[in-house]
């Protein structure tokens, strides 16, 4: 059947792309290393940053919607996990753009594989590869908050896919734009830094201006931080994060879909000019 057979091209293409990924990137222990000890640096310097003003019960108002001191680490402990799995595919969709040098676009262009595979393939690759530790990590953190049983499990999975999708639906569409970009260094820049300050990772974005506020509706994990925590911090009934997992689905979807859009406009550009260069 022809749809079968194309489901497991798709397949194919998935597992490919994720053992070069593996292959290329995540080939030594020190890397898993580096993975756990940087994300857990950043969250250690950002909660004593706020140590000295826990106390405040006006601080913990504007961190956390109910006031509780005690979830302020668990406030900016999100916020760096969310932050960590959308910084992996930031890196990852970068480092994609370095296989234009080596020749490997050109021959996927010359294959029948599935382009939105190859994408997803490599999207769901850095971002299992890249967060898988410092999630472990942030599962202890709970644990030694005693807060894992603060909040029902459906919370936790709803949490979960709330942080996935939409990181999957951005790293697919960063990776089409950085296939096709003239400076992938360019973009890396503006989309990294600035995804970690106006998406509400360390400050909320309640305390934001208008302007920047703005800036940080263009980053996906905004919105995910939002749903999030809402559902750790126990403020989300479960008719209400359903629908907002469900936001954040069609959202991904969305992504996904423009991602597919440019992915056919640069092969066409490619095919009439001989570049891949199409931004």
């Amino acid at each position: 059947m022809p749809r079968i057979d194309e489901a497991r091209a798709f397949g194919r293409v998935l597992k490919a792309e994720f053992v070069k990924q593996h292959r290329n990137y995540f080939q030594s222990k020190m890397i898993y290393f580096s993975m756990l000890v940087w994300p857990a640096l950043s969250f250690a310097a950002a909660y004593n940053m706020y140590r000295p003003f826990i106390a405040s019960p006006e601080l913990a108002r504007r961190l956390v919607p109910n006031g509780d001191t005690r979830a302020v680490a668990l406030f900016i402990l999100t916020g760096y996990l969310g932050y960590t799995f959308f910084w992996s595919l930031v890196q990852s969709a970068w480092q994609f753009s370095w296989e234009r040098f080596h020749g490997t676009l050109e021959g996927l262009f010359l294959t029948p594989a599935s382009r939105l595979g190859f994408l997803l393939g490599n999207g769901l690759a850095a971002l299992i590869e890249s967060v898988w530790l410092f999630f472990v990590f942030a599962v202890g953190v709970l644990a030694v908050l005693g807060r894992l049983t603060a909040v029902p499990l459906w919370s936790y999975l709803l949490a979960l896919i709330g942080l996935a999708l939409p990181a999957v639906g951005w790293g697919t569409l960063l990776n089409s734009i950085f296939i096709f970009s003239r400076d992938s260094g360019f973009l890396y820049t503006i989309l990294d830094e600035p995804m970690g300050f106006f998406a509400g990772v360390r400050v909320p974005t309640a305390v934001f201006p208008l302007w920047a506020r703005f800036i940080g509706f263009i980053f996906p994990l905004t919105f995910s931080l939002r749903v999030v925590r809402g559902l750790l911090l126990g403020t989300t009934g479960l008719a209400t994060g359903l629908l907002q997992i469900g936001g954040l689905t069609l959202l991904a979807a969305a992504l996904i879909a423009v991602a597919a859009i440019l992915v056919r406009s640069g092969e066409a550009h490619a095919k009439r000019t001989g570049s891949l260069t199409l931004f």
